[in-house]
């Protein structure tokens, strides 16, 4: 009778864990904008691309064109998005929205070649 308590308590114990664990780190903040550009942006941008309109990428011409090319516009288009672009406030904080904007801004800058 014992150890089907334990047995029990033991199973109650591991799935509140497996429940609750990936929700912590899930809310952890991200704080390197090639994490947040992989987990957020590369579906859409692998290697500064658009899969969805080709001359909407980020390469710095593109950026230009389009005068994006400003921290404060990046940071502006990530977090409200723009026509086919999602827009990212509730889902990113403050923080990580100017972390992977200028790693953006970097990478565009570097033709999206790894450092």
């Amino acid at each position: 009778m014992r150890f089907k308590i334990y047995s029990i308590f033991l199973t109650v114990f591991l799935l509140l864990f497996l429940i609750v664990s990936p929700t912590l780190a899930i809310a952890e903040e991200m704080t390197d904008g090639a994490e947040i550009f992989t987990v957020h942006c590369v579906g859409c941008h692998p290697n500064g691309n658009n899969i969805i309109r080709r001359g909407k990428n980020l390469k710095m011409r593109a950026l230009k064109r389009n005068k994006v090319d400003t921290l404060d516009a990046v940071i502006n288009i990530v977090t409200y998005g723009k026509n086919n672009m999602s827009a990212y406030k509730g889902k990113l904080t403050k923080d990580e929205i100017k972390t992977v904007s200028e790693y953006v801004l970097d990478q565009a800058r570097n033709n999206w070649r790894n450092p």
